[in-house]
């Protein structure tokens, strides 16, 4: 019935708007009837698998060589030529599908968030979301250009960080006081962005018809599984479960540096002051022996890292030319996945590698839903699957297994992720915490000193174990410093939701591995067409905000930490 597309990626290399609009008409021009309504629906995704595939695989082409012209060139014409009508297409799609009231099997949750779109869809609203990405921008270049110079050296901020690993303690405060005089000194400049960006906000808010940007942000976002009230419970049993937990962590941090007080500067140096842990020499021995993990955590989930390998889908070492940070990403239509990180030789680079393997393992385990539109996953779901991953491999770092490491080598590399976990949580809180009261708050958070006041209020709350005298300021202005309150509002919860329920994979898995693991992969399979309590249910797990559910996975945690102290 509908026009069919080539099937391989090579055909639409240089394809123009042009060679693609035949299709789009056809999708658009149909008059949808329960006849034609699968048809239809197998043709908009197939189309909509290429158009995705050919940025995904431009994106990936600038980043993996930022000095390839011609692949920069290709990525700015797929922006600036194709981008627009594919994202037209996309909304008429939706609409044209919306008021059929057809149903297709597999797509109740999809045509939720269609709905929800469609609620907060507004045309005033679009140059507003462009100047919000403009504004975003200016916050990228502010902070962006904050540089310092130690020993005769120019460093970002971020540059400085390795530093704070020196076992000479005067030199970290020295450095880290130094980077804080420099973030401290744009506080006006982000105080007035700010004031920009909640005036806008509260306008996008309005024009789309809802009380507040919150309830703008929680449409858009399609979180109709959980309430601000939630929100506040996972807070609460924060500051229960976790910040004592916290407090134990930092206190023998402190005792084991043998100091009177804990400071910012002193976080992340070795508490015995070793040396960094070296995994392995090159990036194939990092790829050798993350197959060896992930085949002794499952077959399947090796074989599927092996063929990535064998694809030529993995990037993983540093190197001159190459974009910052690690992603995974996925080609709908080829049905392949992509993993790129900067690997240097230390131990991050390790759980970097575990943790996309996860996302790319959702992919492969996604890839045979027959609608593009079942493939989309909260973030709730997808970073379970990452997350998860890394506490799964975990007892397999060692040698014997396969892996990196001597046992007091992988106990060392195992506890310090653990405490790592427990400490997010807190901060977590801070951030969601502050993000609701600005929203419930408007006007007065439109005054970045109530902002101020509000952070310093909650770090107080959640953030305990570290001595903040002399450093008052810096604190007050902590929000200035989260990327996500500024270009990605609301964006962080999932973050510790998803944590809570990976770590619950975990325990079932210390009690039963195989079928831990076979719930895992079931749950990743039914991609984005179950509602989250439903995807987390599959995993053998809760979607949970509650301090009896935290309070166990903190105990576990410590637990383990505990036993891997034995060891290491």
């Amino acid at each position: 019935m509908f026009s069919t597309l080539p099937k391989e990626y090579a055909h639409y290399q240089s394809w123009t708007w042009e060679q693609f609009k035949p299709y789009a008409d056809e999708l658009v021009n149909t008059q949808l009837t329960a006849e034609n309504l699968i048809a239809w629906l197998t043709a908009w995704s197939d189309l909509s698998r290429v158009l995705t595939e050919m940025y995904t695989r431009l994106y990936v082409a600038i980043t993996v060589d930022t000095t390839d012209q011609v692949s920069k060139e290709r990525y700015n014409a797929y922006l600036d030529e194709l981008y627009t009508p594919a994202q037209m297409l996309q909304q008429q799609c939706k609409e044209k599908l919306l008021a059929s009231g057809l149903k297709p099997e597999g797509m109740d949750v999809p045509l939720k968030h269609m709905r929800a779109e469609a609620e907060v869809y507004c045309e005033a609203n679009l140059p507003l979301l462009a100047e919000e990405f403009k504004l975003s921008s200016e916050y990228d270049e502010i902070i962006g250009a904050q540089t310092v110079t130690y020993q005769g050296k120019e460093y970002t901020v971020k540059q400085l960080e390795p530093l704070y690993l020196l076992p000479d303690r005067a030199v970290r405060e020295q450095v880290y006081r130094l980077g804080a005089a420099r973030q401290l000194a744009d506080r006006e400049k982000i105080n007035e962005l700010w004031t920009r960006m909640m005036k806008l906000r509260g306008e996008i808010a309005r024009n789309a018809g809802l009380p507040d940007y919150r309830a703008y942000i929680w449409k858009t976002l399609h979180r109709y599984d959980y309430t601000p009230q939630d929100c506040y419970s996972f807070q609460a049993a924060i500051e229960q479960e976790v910040v004592p937990a916290m407090r134990r962590i930092r206190l023998r941090r402190q005792e084991r540096l043998g100091l009177d007080r804990l400071c910012f500067w002193d976080e992340a140096v070795d508490p015995f002051e070793r040396a960094p842990l070296k995994p392995y020499q090159t990036a194939l021995e990092l790829e050798q022996k993350a197959s060896a993990i992930f085949h002794k955590v499952d077959p399947q989930l090796g074989k599927y890292f092996d063929e990535m390998r064998r694809q030529g889908m993995l990037d993983l070492e540093n190197r001159k030319g190459k974009a910052p940070g690690a992603y995974c990403i996925s080609f709908d239509m080829s049905r392949q996945s992509f993993i790129f990180e900067n690997a240097v030789g230390l131990h991050d680079d390790v759980q970097t590698v575990l943790h996309e393997a996860g996302h790319s393992f959702h992919n492969f385990e996604s890839f045979h839903l027959p609608y593009h539109q079942q493939l989309t996953v909260g973030m709730e779901i997808a970073e379970v699957a990452s997350m998860a991953m890394e506490l799964l491999a975990a007892p397999y770092l060692t040698v014997d297994q396969g892996g990196y490491y001597s046992p007091k080598d992988a106990a060392r590399a195992r506890i310090e992720h653990l405490e790592s976990l427990l400490l997010f949580w807190p901060y977590m809180a801070v951030v969601d915490a502050f993000q609701h009261w600005v929203y419930e708050n408007h006007e007065a958070a439109s005054q970045p000193e109530n902002c101020d006041a509000k952070w310093a209020e909650l770090w107080e709350r959640f953030m305990v174990g570290v001595d903040t005298t002399g450093l008052e300021d810096h604190v007050r202005t902590g929000w200035q410093r989260k990327m996500h309150i500024f270009q990605v509002p609301f964006y962080y919860i999932e973050y510790g939701l998803a944590q809570l329920g990976a770590m619950q994979i975990w325990r079932n898995a210390i009690q039963d591995q195989a079928g831990a693991v076979a719930a895992y992969r079931r749950a990743l399979a039914l991609g984005g067409t179950a509602p989250l309590p439903a995807l987390y249910a599959a995993a053998g797990v809760k979607f949970a905000f509650d301090a009896g559910t935290l309070g166990e996975m903190v105990r576990l945690a410590e637990g383990v930490i505990a036993d891997l102290e034995k060891v290491g």
